[in-house]
């Protein structure tokens, strides 16, 4: 019997496909993030397009065109709504810090910083050089309050607001088309495989869709609960409801990096609670006050871990939370944040395709067990 080759003209085909393919990604990474972000709000909206559905007023029924138009309209009536709401709080906190002195700021905590640079001129350090911590701090603070540095975020956000249009207008025509026609991607992606792995490929986008779509609305409604919790607490211990407002949404938006969010929306919001209430005694009112901050965001972080996490994390994806911690450590090495941030939407799809082609292998039907 002759021996098979695996060098075939179809294998060369498909390898060089596949490497013309991410040549294409690298060079329209642009244009291959409208598409991610386009698939990500139709697979989230679907719902409401089906729904829109099974509407009938005696025979007729909605058309697609005008439930997948009316469908993006929500879309986007709800994301200018959320920007109308929160830029402005957002723009008078920023306005409200650039009036902070950070001379004063460092004069609320002079006790303490003396304590320390005593105990740090015991220690020997720095050379022989007198090291003062009251000049360090005051200039690590100057830089987090500096007006320039918000101005020069804002000036960013103009320079490309002609790419933010665009993006918006791609954005919304790949969204209008992908409600429309629910298989509209997945036609175009089975052409490069076989036809006899057509049937297991639609199985396992079907899977993947159901996990994506779970996970997605999960992470909305983390946001949600967070930013309430946040906003209440903060508004409880004598913040104020507005500022609240904008430390609960920083805590809701930097909670979607895994781990390190929570702490460094916590630390953020602490310094922008203390430093837009300096007139306030500091160890009557003042530490007391970072006290019940720091009480709200740990209540907050419990209640993500026992309720909203294991739902999301857990149920969502259907992994264990050895493997999402494993997972995500390795994409934070290798790609970042960003990596950490997409790293359980990457597992979740990896994971299905390995349960639906390579099966066969034990490890993965241990990994896979669940889906």
């Amino acid at each position: 019997m002759a021996k098979k080759h695996w060098l075939t003209p179809r294998t060369i085909l498909v390898v060089a496909g596949i490497i013309l393919l991410g040549l294409m990604v690298w060079r329209f990474s642009n244009i291959v993030a409208y598409i991610l972000i386009a698939s990500v709000l139709a697979l989230i909206s679907r719902p409401l397009v089906r729904l829109l559905g099974k509407i009938r007023i005696g025979k007729w029924v909605i058309p697609v065109s005008l439930r997948a138009l009316f469908t993006l309209l929500v879309i986007w009536t709800v994301f200018f709504g959320f920007f109308r709401i929160f830029v402005p709080l957002v723009a008078s906190e920023a306005q409200e810090l650039s009036n902070v002195n950070t001379a004063l700021v460092i004069e609320e905590f002079e006790a303490p910083i003396q304590r320390l640079e005593t105990w740090f001129g015991k220690l020997n350090l720095g050379d022989g050089v007198p090291h003062s911590l009251r000049g360090e701090l005051q200039q690590r603070v100057a830089s987090i309050l500096n007006i320039n540095m918000i101005t020069d975020m804002v000036a960013a956000i103009a320079s490309i607001i002609g790419n933010v249009a665009w993006a918006i207008f791609a954005i919304s025509f790949f969204t209008f088309f992908m409600l429309r026609e629910e298989w509209l991607i997945t036609e175009y992606i089975i052409t490069i495989f076989p036809k006899e792995k057509e049937k297991a490929f639609r199985h396992a986008l079907d899977s993947v869709k159901f996990l994506l779509r779970r996970y997605f609305v999960g992470i909305l409604i983390q946001m949600t609960g967070i930013l309430i919790l946040v906003t209440l607490g903060m508004t409880i211990v004598g913040i104020g409801f507005k500022q609240g407002l904008v430390i609960g949404l920083l805590a809701a938006v930097l909670n979607i990096i895994p781990y390190l969010g929570p702490w460094m929306g916590a630390a953020l919001g602490i310094i922008l609670g203390v430093a837009t209430h300096l007139h306030l005694d500091f160890s009557t009112e003042l530490v007391p006050m970072m006290g019940y901050m720091l009480l709200v965001f740990a209540i907050t972080q419990v209640t993500d871990n026992t309720v909203f996490q294991p739902v999301i994390f857990g149920n969502s994806v259907y992994a264990h939370p050895i493997e999402i911690f494993i997972v995500i450590i390795m994409a934070g090495s290798l790609a970042g944040i960003v990596g950490m941030i997409l790293a359980i939407p990457t597992y979740t799809v990896v994971r299905v395709f390995a349960k639906e082609f390579f099966n066969n292998f034990r490890v993965v039907q241990k990994l896979t067990e669940k889906i």
